[in-house]
């Protein structure tokens, strides 16, 4: 074991991993051997490295050649994972002694690629998207660098400096980076029609050419895989297989289609990980012109609900994807029972009767000790068969036994430690009722599922790479096609948490009432609180798909939502806290209508028109009773802008309640003479009855972060747990708040649109999504009642409930 280590060392490993690979039984000695064929004892670290990612690659029986590579490694031949990959493909199928010179040009052996030949190549791939480029400027450069990565020419090419070359070429063609780069800042050019008098008498400013309108341009789906590993994948049919025939009847199937898969289990709703996850499966599918299948992993029928079912494929429509097939791990009950048969009959697969604790302790228990072998492992096979019959047939109790796959206990790899394949469960399945009580693991079905489905990439997070050296194991154990599977680092967030079991700790300490709360980031949760579908996939697009695993801080999320929001929001104005204003220089019956625009330099939202009294409403916020120089909205003695109307209003006094608290400011309208500009304008609400308004919300829920820190499992800032983290803040209720008329036009809109249903929109009103000026944006809760009747009169009745939630916060200040 020693003289292992030593040997392995001499690779550049570090210790610890010398020793691992050393107690590697199948890796140990295949490295050994890999060693000696190279004729060398020590290496630099980048041969040593390419020399070790060959042993834990290949295995004799399906690279015969590999003595060939390692010393191709050892000469400087191979000098490249590129290069190691194009040989170990070439070796699959050659005999590289037999035509050296077929080995070279195949793995790029001694191709120098010139600084000329690589900006040619560069500048050839530029000009064929040019006019992409100039469209989409920088928001291009991911997709065609993707393009320059695989020109032919440029194969063998030192990546840095084809990218310096990229770099340059793209700056000469678009010039540095302005305004039209940022996605928040793409700008559309509109023109301004002249401004019409204002319906208070006042002459408008003269007709300017309005400021070109901001648009948000949301991150196309190519981004994602345009660069790294995940672009440079394995056609359909490139993956070896046992036997040659299985790849020639894979191609008959598929006719050289990609074909991916999003196989959620029904046990919970999705989260803000898994949205990575169906763009990432019905992405590639999409972009290579392929297929992606939803499949329900539902093999435990303990924990899977038809809610969750629903769920999920409402969710993955949500965001943009159509399945090409909806499957279930369970419509091949039969065939994967038939194959765990056949996997008993070739003597790899026993039935154990060992408890939940031996089998710990068979894999070397807490300590972490030697390994040993299931005193059931050795039995015949007919009477590991004749057990697995008596399972099927319901003659045990649950745990009393399982089927177990007969693989490697001493392999380095714990899913190769004889994996439980089939165990016993007495429990309603929800598609099969109790038609079997025993249910096939994921370790067993998932493999099996993707190969009956012909799966070409198999890609899931980085928690299954261990998993794969079992996936393949079984397929080929089987002889059945074996698909390739490709780990991408998994999509985390700061401030929340995404397990299932500490979300229901959460609801059953009534932190909160279910698991859709819009502070969690369940998808469920993020579309209740009004997140639009474009933000979180444009969110996880702009990330890439790389092997790392970050934890991304939600501000960076929230910006998207923002982007996105601020682009389809139209604006109206609210006070959450209403404070009652009085002109007194107005008469009792003062009525104008004032014309507003939905969003402020872009015409295409529209207008509405809300009425002006002499009674208003502000938001308390806008109002101090002691000045000071950098406030500048209203206080006593103090003048201050109203959106939408040529006059300023001063406030004059104050009239309190008996308590002192203040009952309404009094305010002179200021239309007569010339007023200074204000510096600030503030929004109003009319008390006008007779045309609605304000319209009265029953609740404004302002949802602020649920945990006070970025990690909440940190326990330097949350000694006392991460229950002991939550913001008893993150959630205030408005029960006053009042909205001007505009919002009822909103939603008449949307009710027309919806024209049909007995209710407007029932299930969705996360759709009507608006600005509350300086406050942020909104959306109405599920909690609301609407029918169409009163949507379609625009007016509140007695049957109706306006519930709010604010989506996200402005980007501004709304203090300031």
């Amino acid at each position: 074991m020693e003289a292992l280590i030593s040997k392995f060392e001499g690779l550049g490993l570090a210790a610890e991993k010398a020793k691992e690979a050393a107690g590697n039984k199948k890796l140990g000695p295949t490295l050994s051997d890999l060693i000696d064929a190279s004729g060398q004892a020590t290496f630099e670290k980048a041969p040593g490295m390419l020399l070790y990612t060959l042993g834990t690659t290949v295995t004799k029986e399906k690279t015969p050649h590999a003595d060939y590579i390692a010393k191709a490694i050892a000469s400087g031949r191979i000098a490249s994972t590129e290069q190691l990959s194009a040989a170990t493909k070439y070796c699959a199928k050659n005999d590289p002694a037999a035509d050296e010179k077929a080995f070279d040009a195949a793995c790029g052996v001694g191709v120098v690629v010139g600084d000329e030949e690589i900006a040619a190549s560069v500048r050839e791939v530029i000009e064929g998207a040019r006019d992409l480029l100039l469209k989409d400027r920088y928001r291009a450069l991911g997709r065609v660098l993707g393009m320059v990565k695989k020109a032919p020419a440029l194969r063998w090419a030192e990546s840095g400096k084809v990218k310096g070359e990229f770099d340059a070429q793209t700056l000469a063609l678009l010039g540095p980076k302005d305004e039209r780069d940022d996605p928040a800042n793409a700008k559309k050019a509109a023109a301004k029609k002249p401004a019409a008098e204002s319906s208070n008498g006042a002459a408008a400013a003269a007709a300017k050419p309005a400021p070109e309108v901001k648009r948000w341009v949301p991150t196309p789906l190519e981004t994602m895989f345009a660069d790294g590993d995940i672009s440079r994948l394995h056609k359909a049919g490139e993956n070896p297989q046992i036997k040659p025939e299985l790849t020639e009847e894979h191609l008959r199937a598929t006719k050289g289609m990609v074909i991916t898969r999003f196989p959620p289990e029904p046990n919970g709703y999705l989260h803000i990980g898994h949205a990575k996850a169906i763009n990432v499966n019905f992405g590639y599918a999409k972009i290579h012109g392929g297929k992606c299948n939803l499949r329900y992993d539902d093999t435990n029928p303990e924990a899977e609900e038809q809610e969750y079912v629903d769920s999920i494929l409402d969710t993955v429509r949500w965001l943009g994807f159509e399945p090409d097939n909806i499957l279930y791990s369970s419509d091949y009950f039969q065939q994967l029972y038939d194959l765990a048969v056949d996997l008993t009959r070739r003597g790899l697969a026993y039935v154990c009767h060992c408890t939940g604790e031996q089998i710990h302790e068979q894999r070397g228990g807490e300590n972490k000790g030697e390994r040993f072998s299931c005193e059931h492992r050795d039995r015949p096979i007919a009477e590991s068969l004749e057990e697995f019959q008596k399972m099927k047939d319901g003659r045990y109790a649950a745990n009393e036994a399982v089927l177990r796959m007969k693989m490697d206990m001493q392999d380095g790899n714990p899913q190769m430690w004889d994996l439980i394949a089939y165990r016993i469960l007495y429990a309603s399945h929800h598609r099969t009722g109790t038609e079997w009580c025993i249910y096939p693991t994921y370790d067993y079905t998932h493999c099996l599922c993707d190969s009956f489905e012909n799966i070409t990439h198999s890609l899931c997070t980085r928690e299954f790479t261990q998993s794969r050296q079992s996936y393949y194991w079984l397929c080929d154990a089987l002889e059945v096609y074996k698909p390739v599977q490709w780990e991408y680092g998994r999509l985390s967030v700061t401030n929340t948490l995404l397990s299932k079991r500490k979300l229901l700790k959460l609801r059953e300490a009534g932190f909160i009432k279910a698991l859709d709360d819009p502070r969690l980031y369940t998808i469920p949760a993020l579309r209740r609180r009004g997140v639009p579908p474009q933000a979180i996939n444009a969110f996880v697009r702009e990330l890439g798909v790389s092997t790392s695993s970050p934890i991304i801080s939600v501000e960076r999320l929230e910006n998207h939502i923002r982007d996105c929001l601020n682009e389809i929001s139209p604006r109206v104005m609210a006070a959450l806290d209403p404070v009652r204003v009085v002109l007194t220089n107005l008469p009792e019956d003062h009525l104008e209508m004032v014309e507003l625009p939905y969003k402020p330099r872009d015409e295409s939202f529209g207008s509405h028109k809300v009425p002006f009294t002499r009674v208003l409403y502000i938001d308390s916020s806008d109002f101090r009773e002691v000045d000071s120089p950098d406030y500048y909205r209203l206080a006593p003695n103090k003048s201050v802008g109203l959106q939408g109307l040529a006059h300023p209003i001063t406030c004059t006094d104050i009239r309190r309640n008996a308590d002192g608290s203040v009952a309404e400011i009094v305010c002179r309208y200021e239309n007569e003479g010339k007023q200074p500009k204000p510096k600030t304008f503030i929004q109003w609400i009319a008390d006008c009855p007779k045309l609605g308004s304000p319209v009265r919300l029953d609740e404004v829920r302002i949802y602020n972060p649920l945990f006070k820190h970025a990690n909440p499992y940190d326990e330097t800032v949350a000694p006392g747990g991460w229950l002991s983290d939550v913001d008893p803040d993150s959630l205030l209720v408005y029960k006053n708040a009042v909205v001007e008329v505009g919002l009822w036009d909103l939603i008449t809109k949307f009710a027309a649109a919806e024209a049909g249903k007995k209710d407007v929109a029932e299930g969705c009103y996360e759709n009507i999504r608006f600005q509350f000026m300086r406050m942020g944006y909104f959306t109405l809760d599920k909690d609301t009642v609407l029918t169409a009747a009163a949507a379609s009169a625009a007016t509140k009745d007695d049957s109706t409930k306006l519930v709010a939630n604010r989506i996200v916060t402005l980007k501004e200040d709304p203090k300031k």
